[in-house]
């Protein structure tokens, strides 16, 4: 039986390299290989493990059983290579409940250390990041709840590290932010977005209101839903405008010091619950328009609320760090 587990709301299965080939789906050998043709093998991977079986799907549900397919370890020790599948069939560069699913499902199998640090290599095919990038996991408790430490190195910011064409610039809180037409043609409220680069991309959008923020239904809804997709998914299922790579969205709202509201729209995937790289992102983004301080950030998504470590050094983010916790589902 596939494991799935739960991350704040975010579902992944988690199979192995040897289980794909045994479903008949066609898988190299090398993480690196499958990255490189996952056209051959992604779609029938996520028909195989994350459909619904037949009469199963409950009424109102999102097309598949889960918001991707973690496919790893290829190895029997670290560090540990892994494939991270959206439901549309392409490779995510990075995700932190991903990563801390897949952290759990090692754990579980007796793989990941305790004690030390275990380094998590994410293969893919997108060129404008190196692949594999790494995340450095390490077992850890927060408040009392057992989960995993997320090292997500430092942070980019701007046009340029998402690789965005054709953004104008803006200000907000007197910081320089960008302005991507495509969204503030969706609603007059998303008019400033801060972009951000966490090993994938991000655009953070700053509203003031919390009627400002979309609500996951709304989102789901058929012109909210094509116009977001237009402009998250790369070519061909959406327009890769601003980004030809697509680009992850999210909307964040200071809600007190140190605490900020957020709704995510995955590039791959649509809106989701919770997203772990996207809690970042938007913590990065407060922290650059003034929001925040570094320190401990709590970014408060429908599917639960995420930690976020910003490490401040000389004036710059040095290193944000993620805390997640999963589950395996029943």
């Amino acid at each position: 039986m596939t494991p799935f587990y739960d991350a704040r709301g975010n579902i992944y299965a988690v199979v192995a390299p040897d289980a794909v080939r045994r479903a008949g789906v066609y898988l190299p050998e090398l993480a690196s290989q499958a990255a490189q043709t996952r056209q051959a093998w992604a779609p029938q991977a996520i028909e195989a493990f994350c459909a619904w079986a037949p009469g199963t799907q409950p009424a109102g549900s999102k097309e598949h059983r889960s918001d991707g397919l973690l496919v790893g370890p290829f190895q029997a020790a670290p560090p540990f290579d892994l494939l991270i599948v959206n439901t549309d069939g392409t490779l995510a560069e990075r995700s932190g409940n991903g990563l801390t699913i897949f952290s759990q499902a090692l754990s579980d199998q007796g793989l990941l250390s305790q004690d030390e640090a275990c380094l998590l290599q994410v293969h893919h095919d997108k060129s404008d990041t190196p692949s594999p990038g790494q995340t450095s996991v390490k077992a850890a408790q927060v408040e009392g709840v057992a989960g995993f430490w997320l090292d997500l190195g430092k942070p980019g910011f701007g046009p340029a590290a998402v690789s965005a064409q054709g953004t104008g610039e803006v200000k907000f809180n007197d910081r320089d932010v960008s302005h991507v037409q495509p969204l503030a043609a969706l609603n007059p409220a998303w008019q400033r977005s801060q972009f951000v680069r966490v090993g994938n991309p991000h655009c953070v959008t700053l509203v003031e209101q919390a009627s400002d923020l979309p609500a996951n239904e709304q989102m789901r809804q058929a012109d909210l839903n094509q116009g977001l997709t237009h402009i998250a998914y790369a070519m061909p299922t959406g327009a890769g405008q601003p980004c030809p790579a697509g680009i992850n969205l999210q909307w964040a709202m200071r809600e007190a010091d140190g605490r900020i509201a957020s709704r995510v729209f995955e590039r791959g995937e649509g809106p989701t619950a919770s997203s772990g790289t996207s809690a970042t992102a938007v913590a990065c983004a407060a922290w650059r328009v003034g929001w925040v301080a570094a320190g401990e950030v709590k970014v408060v998504m429908p599917g639960g609320t995420a930690p976020i470590l910003l490490e401040e050094v000389d004036g710059e983010l040095g290193r944000v760090s993620l805390f997640g916790t999963a589950r395996l589902m029943g």
